[in-house]
Order: C-alpha cells, then sequence, then structure tokens
C-alpha cells in the first residue's frame, strides 16, 4: 500500500525510497515485529481465557509434555495477523505473486484455526477429519499452482527447473499443477509435524523463508539472474517483503513461544507458513531446493512415513515415536537440546539451498 507513496516522489526524496524493496522489506520486518510485541501478550491473555483448559495433550505423547497442560493454542493467529499487516501495508498490491502466496497462506491458516478450535472446543486431540483438511488443502493447492503458472514467464510455464543445471527444465505439462500440489500440501503438513516442542517449528520456518525471500528476490532481478544463471521470474522480488513479514511476525511470536512456552502456534500457524513455504518454491521455480531449504522438515514427515509404513509391515517401530524430535526425547535428549540443535541443522541446510544458486 505505501509503494504508492512514490507518486508523490520527484525521484530524488525520501517517498523515492518505496521504490526499494529492500527498504519496503525493511518496513515489513519491523511492522511484523512491533505488531508481535504490541499484540502477543493480549492476544495471549484473550487466548487462555476462551479456551480454559488450552490445548489438549496426547495421552501417548512423551511423559514430559503433560506439565504443558493448560497452555492456549493459536497462537499462529499473532504471525498470521503481523504477517498480513506487513504485507499489505509494504508491498505492491498491483503484484500477482503477493496474492498467490497470501491465497494460500490464508486459507491454510484458516484450516488450521477450524482444526484448532475442534480440538479446544471438544478437548480432544482428534480435531477436523483428515479427509476433509486433505481435501481442502489439495484444493487451494492446486487453485495456487494453476494461478502461478499463469504468471511465470512462457519458457518456463509447467516447467521444473533442476538446481545446480543452469539449462535444464523438464516439461511437466498438465502434471504441473498436481506437482505444485504435492509441493504445498507436503510442505504445510511438514511444518505441521514439527511443530511439537517449544520453538522448535518457528525459527527453521524463519530460516527457511528468509532463505526462500533471498532467493525471491534475486529471480525476480534480471541483473541477478544473468550473474548467476538462474531463471528470471519477474515479479518475485516482492516475496522478499512478504518473507521478511514472516521473519518479524515469527520473532514476535518466538518471544512468547521460547520454552516454557506461553502460547503453541497450533495448527492455525504451522498450516499457514508450511503453505506459505510450498507457495513461494512454486512462486520461484525453486520447488526442489524447498526440499533442501526445508530439508528438516522433510525428515520429519518422512520418520512418520516409515515408522507408520514399517509398524504396518511387521508390527515393529524404527524410532521409539515419532515425529523424530519425539524419538530423541525419549532417547533422553532434554527439550532445548533438541531444539537448538534442530536450529542449527536449519541453518546448514539453508547455507546449502542458498550455495545452489551459485554452483551451476
Amino acid at each position: 500500500m505505501l509503494y504508492w507513496l512514490t507518486a508523490l516522489s520527484d525521484g530524488g526524496d525520501f517517498f523515492n525510497l518505496f521504490r526499494y524493496i529492500t527498504f519496503r522489506a525493511g518496513g515489513a520486518f519491523l511492522t511484523a515485529l512491533i505488531f508481535g510485541f504490541v499484540f502477543g501478550k493480549p492476544l495471549i491473555n484473550v487466548l487462555r481465557r476462551k479456551q480454559g483448559k488450552g490445548q489438549p495433550i496426547r495421552d501417548d505423547g512423551p511423559e514430559g509434555h503433560f506439565v504443558k497442560a493448560g497452555t492456549p493454542t493459536m497462537g499462529g493467529l499473532l504471525i498470521v495477523g503481523a504477517l498480513l499487516t506487513s504485507t499489505l501495508l509494504w508491498a505492491r498490491l498491483d503484484n500477482p505473486f503477493i496474492w498467490i502466496v497470501l491465497f494460500v497462506t490464508m486459507s491454510y491458516g484458516a484450516i488450521g484455526f477450524a482444526d484448532d478450535y475442534a480440538k479446544v472446543s471438544k478437548q480432544n486431540t482428534a480435531g477436523v477429519s483428515g479427509k476433509i483438511r486433505l481435501g481442502l488443502g489439495f484444493l487451494i493447492a492446486a487453485i495456487a499452482g494453476f494461478w502461478a503458472a499463469q504468471y511465470h514467464p512462457p519458457e518456463l510455464q509447467n516447467q521444473l527447473a533442476l538446481p545446480i543445471f543452469k539449462d535444464t527444465l523438464i516439461n511437466l505439462g498438465y502434471l504441473f499443477v498436481p506437482f505444485a500440489v504435492i509441493v504445498i500440501v507436503g510442505a504445510a503438513n511438514s511444518v505441521n509435524l514439527t511443530d511439537g516442542l517449544d520453538g522448535l517449528a518457528i525459527m527453521p520456518v524463519m530460516i527457511a523463508s528468509g532463505t526462500l525471500g533471498v532467493i525471491a528476490y534475486a529471480v525476480g532481478r534480471v541483473d541477478f539472474t544473468e550473474y548467476l544463471d538462474v531463471h528470471y521470474v519477474p515479479g518475485t522480488g516482492e516475496i522478499l517483503i512478504f518473507t521478511a513479514g514472516i521473519f518479524g511476525g515469527g520473532l514476535g511470536f518466538l518471544w512468547y513461544n521460547a520454552p516454557p512456552a506461553a502460547v503453541f502456534m497450533g495448527d492455525t500457524g504451522s498450516l499457514a507458513l508450511g503453505g506459505a513455504l510450498g507457495a513461494i518454491a512454486i512462486s520461484t521455480k525453486h520447488e526442489l531446493v524447498l526440499a533442501i531449504v526445508g530439508g528438516l522438515f522433510v525428515v520429519e514427515a518422512l520418520s512418520v512415513i516409515i515408522q507408520v509404513l514399517y509398524f504396518k509391515r511387521t508390527g515393529k517401530r524404527v524410532f521409539l515415536m515419532a515425529p523424530i524430535h519425539h524419538h530423541y526425547e525419549k532417547k533422553g535428549w532434554a527439550e532445548p537440546q533438541i531444539v537448538i540443535r534442530f536450529w542449527i541443522i536449519s541453518l546448514i541446510l539453508a547455507i546449502i539451498g542458498l550455495a545452489t544458486l551459485k554452483v551451476r
């Protein structure tokens, strides 16, 4: 919205700053951060009052989690609110990619909110039916995939770009939309599975979104793409403002989610943020790089899949408990030890993902 202040500029004054994506990204970060600090405590108080017993704790979960009973959930509302406010304020609202990522984020956030509400109101961990959640998730992702393809350059439409191999494209044709569905739904549910310890999910999301924001900015500038030998996708640079909002809102949320958490993100936040990562990857044509940058989420999801399939075949378990962060809890690792080590792994994977921009 503030971008339109450039209409008041003569080219050399303060208003000219609003032309620069980097300046507006800084503004989005600060706006989201301040939003989190200002509204965090009041929101937590409202959630605690409305929810009473807070988020239900699984009976079959790690024993140490029962002390968390009574902690309110739906804290993702704080992140989503900060993200929406900062993006609408600082991004160019005539940019289609901004609306694509917002559409996915808000839609998945709504699914998560309905699931959290069902869990809290019924005081059980069932929530909304998995079939309904997946069905809506598939529909939203399909719309986003088709929408994004319409704004990709003709030579990139329905193509899969391979990292490292600069000139290699795989034409997916009609399979591009189903592929986009897998990326977005997979990212959303992977982040959802990772959100099991205080502070565990939000920092890797911030790291991944920051990395994807840098990539979006790079592929949205023709001079950068020529230097880096990556595919140019006009307009994606604005996504940096969106990811700056995630980073600022995430920091504001982490202030209250740091151990011991005063509020849980809930599906409201985890589904919204995971879907956002998938939508950014689809928009920037860096779907496979997301699997590297978000490798921690991939491992968390794979640990559940492996555990379920192996148990069905043999009646035995590969891990003491899945997702894998619970496995390490069962092995005796302290919660902060798991969280910080997983943060370190996320940072390493982000650096590797960024390196794919230059290693061609």
